[in-house]
């Protein structure tokens, strides 16, 4: 393929010289030295893309070896199907596993104690804010699939490349701050249920102390193969189908109540504590790390991104696997919702006291006065033991099990992409997972060691007030950069979405702010709101620059102080469909 230099641009050639890879003998480009920043342009002919790139970067290989490779050791290959040029379910089985290790984040332990609140404080009438809510999480984990899809890079990479080196470091903390967070609930919810199940023979920390076993797992599945990987995935998933909804089948909600709830936005009689719950749901939906791991996961499929077919196919079989993921998540979630909503809606405290006193131990969690029940994850339990029988107890706290373990490897998966994206540092599978963990375990472990159960769940909400705030930090970039055309080409956001996106992301961030003001509020202590303050400030400072980026890249080139170029594009011309690279690696496979 000819490489020529394209009268628009002022760039000057560099000097390519092929050289041979010393495992897989193919020639690939190396630069000369001292030519940093330098630009080459491909202008593909036929299906092809034209692309600006720089810097070459040799294909992976496929039979590396490298311990520090995560996920991609192998790519998985797309088989061609010609007699169904349209759809093929052989290609959408192929293009199958991205999608459900996605939709874990909406199965963490925190939705699950989200629906269950929900249930329990407004019945049915919130189902329609999760629906709403896990729609707008799929069109926008769209956009992080595409990003990975059509450039080949997923988004803390392009984070990395893009924005200035201060920027870009704070982006970082805040992303591992949220995943630090998340996996501090994955830890709770492991722990409560392993308590559960032990009928309380192991202490809360001991359970959080079991979790450190979640390191091995992981490290002794990965060695496996992906797609074995990605079926154990799909067993953890199938198994919290089967408990939750064994749940459902068991209290048998009003059917009527439940379409009425999940399609009819209304909320009749609602007050503060339901508007409250209705703007968790939509916190503890959409999860800021996710929109990086899902922009990673994509890389795992075999995709000529030389080839616009190829790539156009991708973002299809992508999106629909995305869909019936997340359908199943929703599904989960709904069944979760209504057991709680058909059988402890409107109890108050005392009636569940006095209903659980002759029959379970732990009857003293629930305060004998008349204000409406409070569960958690932990009270969940134990309530359904109290009235469908101790089966009911031990397949929710195996539903619970399964949410922590399938969520906490997903959020390794994420740290790990993180770290590499924004870093570039190549850390060992078992030295990133024992950071993370040893962060997550730490405050989790004290809390149960020196506080009661309360204290270990109400953590729950400050987590969920923590991952609500990093998420503009996802959000904000995965708009900017698909919106941009250079770096995505033919497939950049068209006007439509860019306006939908913006407005998306304008009510989600408002949404969860609000959250996040109800929450501080209710501490009632001045130190709080003094610090509260100080930290604001700096915070609406830095998602005013990343929004003042996302505006430019939006088209408002008023904003861009007469620059032509933004977001590093000018000392960076380099991005990034990787044409030959991914061409080279997908014939050599």
């Amino acid at each position: 393929m000819p490489i020529k230099q394209p009268p628009t641009l002022n760039c000057e050639l560099v000097n390519v010289t092929p050289s041979k890879d010393p495992d897989s003998g193919e020639k690939v480009p190396t630069m000369t030295p001292g030519k940093e920043r330098e630009a080459l342009y491909e202008d593909s002919s036929g299906d092809g893309v034209s692309t600006i790139y720089g810097n070459p970067v040799p294909a992976p290989l496929s039979d590396s070896t490298d311990e520090f490779t995560t996920y991609f050791d192998q790519k998985i290959p797309i088989p061609e199907d010609e007699k169904h040029p349209w759809f093929s379910f052989r290609k959408l089985w192929a293009f199958t596993g991205p999608g459900f290790l996605m939709s874990i984040a909406y199965l963490d332990p925190g939705n699950i104690e989200s629906d269950l609140q929900s249930g329990s404080i407004a019945g049915f009438k919130l189902l329609w804010v999760l629906l709403l809510a896990t729609v707008i999480g799929l069109l926008l984990q769209r956009l992080a699939a595409r990003l990975g899809v059509v450039t080949g890079l997923h988004l803390a990479e392009v984070c990395n490349r893009q924005y200035p080196k201060v920027p870009r470091i704070i982006l970082w903390l805040m992303v591992e701050l949220a995943i630090i967070g998340s996996d501090m609930q994955e830890v709770i919810g492991s722990a409560i249920a392993i308590n559960l199940l032990s009928a309380g023979i192991v202490p809360l920390w001991g359970g959080v102390l079991i979790t450190i076993a979640d390191t091995f797992v992981f490290l002794f599945l990965d060695k496996y193969g992906l797609r074995k990987l990605e079926a154990f995935f799909g067993f953890l998933i199938t198994i919290m189908a089967v408990t939750f909804g064994y749940e459902y089948v068991t209290v048998r909600p009003d059917q009527g109540q439940l379409l009425k709830g999940m399609f009819m936005p209304y909320c009749a009689g609602c007050g503060a504590p339901q508007l409250e719950q209705a703007v968790g749901i939509v916190g503890a939906v959409i999860m800021p790390h996710n929109m990086y791991l899902h922009s990673a996961l994509v890389k795992s499929r075999q995709v000529n991104r030389a080839n616009k077919k190829e790539v156009s196919e991708a973002n299809k079989y992508f999106f629909i696997e995305s869909c019936i993921a997340l359908f199943v998540s929703f599904i989960i979630n709904v069944f979760v919702v209504s057991v709680f909503a058909e059988a402890f809606f409107g109890k108050t405290n005392e009636e569940v006291y006095n209903f659980c006193a002759n029959k379970s131990s732990q009857a003293a969690l629930f305060p004998q006065n008349n204000e409406t029940l409070d569960v958690d994850i932990y009270k969940g339990g134990v309530v359904l033991g109290c009235y469908f029988g101790p089966a009911a107890l031990y397949i929710w706290a195996i539903g619970i099990l399964a949410a922590g373990q399938s969520s906490t490897m997903t959020g390794t998966y994420s740290g790990q992409f993180v770290m590499e994206g924004f870093l570039n540092l190549k850390w060992s599978r078992f030295a990133r997972v024992v950071l993370t963990r040893s962060i997550a375990i730490t405050p989790t472990l004290l809390v149960a060691i020196f506080q009661d159960v309360e204290h270990l769940t109400g953590m729950n909400d400050f987590l969920n007030v923590l991952m609500s705030l990093q998420l503009p930090f996802a959000l904000i970039p995965v708009l900017t950069f698909t919106s941009l055309r250079p770096v995505m080409n033919d497939f950049a956001n068209g006007l439509g979405w860019k306006i939908a996106g913006g407005i998306l992301i304008l009510i989600i961030c408002t949404i969860n702010i609000y959250f996040v003001v109800v929450y501080v509020t209710a501490l009632g202590q001045m130190v709080f709101y003094v610090c509260a303050s100080i930290l604001s400030i700096v915070y609406l400072a830095f998602v005013a620059y990343l929004t003042w980026q996302c505006l430019i890249a939006l088209g408002i080139s008023g904003l861009a102080c007469g620059h032509t170029y933004n977001l590093g594009l000018i000392s960076r011309p380099e991005l990034f469909l990787l044409n030959n690279m991914d061409a080279d690696s997908v014939t050599s496979r």
